[in-house]
């Protein structure tokens, strides 16, 4: 059986027009890949097209075997290669929705998702639904809530990053 969550990252006296713009700008998604680096070593920005019906962008994320989570090295013999995809549609109303997923070759299981950046009265909310699943017989709950919390710490480490990344992008208007 599947495993989902939600988790809102909160921008406090950002706009949906300013994170909406962010995700537009290949800089805003290499500083991301960049942070993540200090996680796991091999992290890259594949694509990122922009057009009028929305964004859409692959990232690649290399976890050495050896980083990995006893029960996910049971799994996986050898470094996890993760490709994520985010697609976002068109900005109007102030909002926007999108989807995302993360596949492994040859990985067990499955992850996607939806998003959605909306206004707030404080500022800006992106809302990430997850769903996990494993097609590991008696593993298969553990990995997928093992996935889940990892996917909430990953969103913290976005959302602080996306936060840092606005603040730099605000100051360098004001210059």
């Amino acid at each position: 059986m599947a495993r989902r969550l939600d988790y809102s990252a909160r921008y406090p006296l950002h706009t949906t027009d300013e994170l909406y713009a962010a995700l537009q700008t290949k800089e805003y998604w290499e500083a991301r890949v960049a942070e993540m680096r200090k996680y796991s070593p091999h992290n890259e920005v594949i694509s990122h097209e922009v057009s009028d019906d929305g964004i859409d962008v692959v990232l690649a994320h290399t976890l050495p075997r050896e980083m990995l989570p006893e029960i996910a090295q049971s799994v996986m013999r050898k470094d996890m290669v993760i490709t994520r995809k985010e697609s976002w549609g068109r900005f109007a109303n102030d909002e926007t929705e999108g989807r995302f997923s993360a596949s492994i070759p040859a990985g067990p299981g499955s992850l996607n998702g939806t998003i959605r950046l909306f206004p707030t009265e404080t500022g800006a909310t992106m809302r990430f639904s997850p769903t996990a699943k494993v097609f590991i017989p008696m593993v298969g709950p553990r990995l997928e809530q093992l996935m889940l919390v990892n996917l909430v710490d990953l969103f913290r480490a976005e959302q602080e990053e996306t936060l840092r990344w606005l603040e730099e992008a605000a100051a360098r208007k004001t210059v």
